[in-house]
């Protein structure tokens, strides 16, 4: 058997490159990667243009800005809200939107999730030269997530947050008197809400969960999602290949959310199907509820919106808080209230004064037998 010299690693670079692995659109490149959302095969140069370009037709068809219009980026660390705010700078300069970006961040009071996140936001400030902007929990509500979650449990986590990073956003964004907010999220967390609202049978947000703008009525915040039709791999790779910083660290008490089983179903459907997304988003936006009679029932004169069954009325405002409500009394004002209940009892059950026999016979009357 006669024995063969190995290759050259310097002649195997000259290689010419087969047709089949040429990048797609320009043909002249080797192809590196491809599309989830498409499978189109093509190079690192022609994925960032067709990335970018897809992102400002949203932008242009949707009108989402106008010149000298003030906007905050909502900035947490990861890879939604960084490649955002890479991108909306970029195309800001690139194509002279002529808007003034501020990155807005919201301090949930996550310890080792939170914090470090909010190191890469600082970071992200440096490196792309805009003003930026923290509101915490504990500023806003006098509670931190994790106080929340040591009285509450972790299974309504998301419910509080979610409640309370929404309206912390508004108001981070009146402070700053900014009167619209852009959001990383993406085509997969919108087809999410559209399998999370089936699965619930919430009618009343199914209509509204597609919409690229979101305005109350009464409200001077906008907010608007440019992601709205980017693959989330995409935006992945997008960070990869563009090698940006970002916090990749899930959400301590994410694994709980109910969003998590809507995910799963969708990862299933688009390994078989990966254009599923997209789809799941159009069926959404040509969704049309058959309206009720009395679902925006005219009030007589003094009637209390609350005796009527299915009178929403947008643009209340909450008696206690006067932030933006359907009902006397808003969301977080009502989970706010039931903290507050529990917090005697979380405060006298760490008291370090009580110690000795008082403390025993306190343990003994939470047991049963």
């Amino acid at each position: 058997m006669s024995w063969a010299p190995p290759s050259d690693p310097v002649n195997n670079k000259n290689k010419p490159i087969k047709i089949s692995q040429l990048c797609e659109l320009c043909h002249c490149r080797k192809a590196i990667l491809k599309r989830p959302k498409n499978l189109q095969k093509v190079c690192k140069e022609c994925f960032f243009y067709v990335f970018e370009t897809e992102i400002h037709n949203t932008i242009v068809t949707n009108k989402l800005f106008y010149p000298g219009e003030r906007v905050a980026v909502g900035a947490s660390g990861g890879k939604d809200s960084t490649v955002l705010a890479h991108i909306m700078k970029l195309l800001n300069e690139r194509h002279n939107y002529g808007i003034d970006i501020t990155l807005l961040s919201v301090d949930e009071g996550i310890v080792g999730y939170r914090d470090d996140s909010l190191a890469t936001v600082k970071r992200n400030q440096k490196q792309y030269g805009l003003p930026l902007e923290i509101v915490s929990f504990k500023e806003l509500y006098n509670w931190t997530m994790d106080e929340i979650v040591a009285t509450a449990g972790i299974r309504n986590s998301c419910t509080y947050c979610g409640v309370f990073r929404r309206q912390s956003l508004d108001r981070g964004a009146q402070k700053l008197d900014i009167h619209h907010v852009i959001t990383g999220h993406n085509a997969d967390d919108m087809a999410e809400t559209v399998l999370m609202n089936i699965l619930r049978g919430d009618v009343a947000r199914l209509e509204k969960s597609t919409a690229i703008i979101t305005q109350s009525s009464g409200s001077p915040i906008k907010r608007s999602k440019p992601f709205k039709y980017s693959y989330q791999k995409e935006i992945v790779l997008y960070a990869h290949y563009k090698k940006l910083d970002y916090f990749s660290t899930e959400c301590t008490y994410a694994p709980e959310a109910f969003r998590g089983t809507a995910r799963e179903l969708m990862k299933n459907l688009e390994a078989v199907r990966p254009s599923c997304i997209i789809d799941i988003i159009h069926s959404g936006e040509n969704l049309v509820l058959k309206e009720k009679e009395q679902r925006f029932k005219r009030l007589a004169p003094g009637q209390d919106p609350l005796t009527v069954n299915s009178g929403f009325i947008d643009g209340n405002r909450c008696e206690r808080c006067g932030y933006l409500s359907s009902n006397k009394i808003c969301k977080a004002c009502m989970l706010l209230e039931g903290l507050e209940k529990n917090r005697a009892a979380i405060t006298l059950e760490k008291d370090s004064s009580v110690d000795g026999a008082a403390r025993v016979m306190r343990t003994l009357e939470h047991l049963s037998f």
